[in-house]
Formats: C-alpha cells, sequence, structure tokens
C-alpha cells in the first residue's frame, strides 16, 4: 500500500477488536504511526502495537474508557508524551445491548448512548483541541481529520435495537454539525458507515451457512464485509486523496443501503 498517511500520527478508539483494530492496522500500514485505544481487551491491543513495530512503524496501546472525561484526557495526553500530537482521529468504540425496547433497562439505554454517542463527542472534542493547540503541520492539508465510526443503521431502522440505532442516528448529525462548525479551519469531519462486517460482534449472522445465507439477501453485492474493506476506506478518508471531502458519510455496505426487499418492485 502507498504510504499515504507517511509521518502523521493516527489514534484509534476501540482499536483492540474488530473493525477498530482493522482500520489501526490498515493506518499503520499506510505509514502513520498509531495510538492504539482498548477499554477491556489489552492483550490484542498490544499484540497489534508490536507488531506494527516489529514492521518498522510506531505505535502504542493507552487504555481508556470513552464515556469518562478524565480518560479522554489522559489518552490524548499519552499520545502527545509519545509522539507529540495528533493529526487523525477515528472514533470508534462502539457496543451493542440489544432487547425488545419494553425490555429494555435503562442502564442498557444509557451505557450504549455513553459509548457510542458522548464518547464520540468526547473524543472528537480532544480532537479539535489538540488540532488547534499544535497549529498546521506540513503532514497534511488538513489541520486535523477525525473520522466517526457511524453503521448503516444510522438510516435503516432495525426493531430490537432502539438504542444501537438512536446512537448512530445521533452519530450522524453529530458529525455533520462538527464538520459545518470547524471546516472553515480546515478541520475535517467525516464518517464510516459499515453494512454487514465479519467481526465477533456479529458472528451469529455469518458463521453458518444457513446464517450467512440469510445475511446475504440483505447484500446486494453479494458477500459479507471484511475488516479490510473498512480500513482502506479509514485511510482514504484521513489521505489527502479526501481534502475536499466534508460532512460526509461512507457507506461500506455492499449495497445494504439500497434496500434490496424491494428488487422486484417490493
Amino acid at each position: 500500500m502507498e504510504k499515504l498517511l507517511a509521518g502523521q500520527i493516527a489514534l484509534v478508539t476501540g482499536a483492540s477488536s474488530g473493525i477498530g483494530y482493522g482500520v489501526a492496522k490498515a493506518l499503520a500500514d499506510a505509514g502513520a504511526s498509531v495510538v492504539l485505544n482498548y477499554h477491556s481487551h489489552a492483550e490484542s491491543a498490544q499484540k497489534l502495537a508490536d507488531e506494527i513495530t516489529r514492521s518498522g512503524g510506531a505505535a502504542i496501546a493507552v487504555k481508556a474508557d470513552v464515556s469518562s472525561p478524565a480518560d479522554i484526557d489522559a489518552m490524548f495526553d499519552a499520545c502527545v508524551a509519545r509522539f507529540g500530537t495528533v493529526d487523525i482521529v477515528v472514533a470508534n468504540s462502539g457496543l451493542q445491548k440489544d432487547s425488545a425496547f419494553a425490555d429494555m433497562t435503562l442502564d442498557d439505554w444509557q451505557i450504549v448512548l455513553a459509548t457510542n454517542l458522548t464518547g464520540q463527542f468526547l473524543t472528537a472534542q480532544a480532537a479539535v483541541k489538540e488540532f488547534r493547540r499544535r497549529g498546521s503541520r506540513p503532514v497534511s492539508k488538513a489541520l486535523g481529520k477525525i473520522i466517526c465510526m457511524s453503521s448503516v443503521h444510522e438510516v435503516i431502522p432495525w426493531a430490537g435495537h432502539v438504542n444501537y440505532t438512536a446512537s448512530k442516528g445521533g452519530v450522524q448529525m453529530f458529525m455533520k454539525s462538527l464538520a459545518q462548525e470547524v471546516a472553515p479551519e480546515r478541520i475535517r469531519v467525516n464518517s464510516i458507515a459499515p453494512g454487514a462486517i465479519r467481526t465477533r460482534i456479529n458472528h451469529d449472522a455469518w458463521d453458518t451457512s444457513d446464517a450467512q445465507r440469510k445475511l446475504l439477501q440483505l447484500i446486494p453485492y453479494g458477500r459479507v464485509g471484511e475488516v479490510e474493506d473498512i480500513g482502506k476506506a479509514a485511510v482514504w478518508l484521513a489521505s489527502d486523496e479526501s481534502d475536499y471531502v466534508v460532512g460526509t458519510t461512507l457507506f461500506v455496505d455492499g449495497g445494504m443501503t439500497l434496500y434490496p426487499g424491494f428488487v422486484g418492485n417490493g
């Protein structure tokens, strides 16, 4: 892969598994030094940091709960202490607590919103402050880049997941409003909205032939996505190749948002 991000520093939250792990690896492969945030899986985050370092890159793993302002501050302090600043921030941390609506507890509502939406607010706010503090750098046309990790469920309703979809719908307008506010400073804010990606969180949807056949009915392109698909999209959005892309959600979903149930007029 071309080193589109050479000389840049990237922070990826929720980088110990799944999409965050894949994004962090892709950014490192593109030349960025990477801060790998994790909440509860230190071993896998450190394993990836070691792998990046052995390959000639630079990476550290940092524990933080993205819903905690104190943890966010400490995470950015660690980033600055090791690398001097940050150029790219991928607000990826997210979780699900699925339940029928009438049975959903307030705790299950609040913990999903705290991580998926408040966590993005706190992460992006700290990023904007750091971009402003250190000023422009010759490694990028933009003062800084923020990528919010959303989901196709920012636009597709999903019964039984109202907390998750509410958080991702919130990410959509959070991203757009923030992008509008900070674009005059040449801070670029965009989102990636993955569709069905082969990760541990949705293992039940693809781990058997029957489950995968059912899932593929929702994907016109005919395959389940891989974390590498999201990683490549993140590299492009973080690079100068997308310098005129501001306030946009990039759907990486094999066509899931084309509502394939309506093929043949529904």
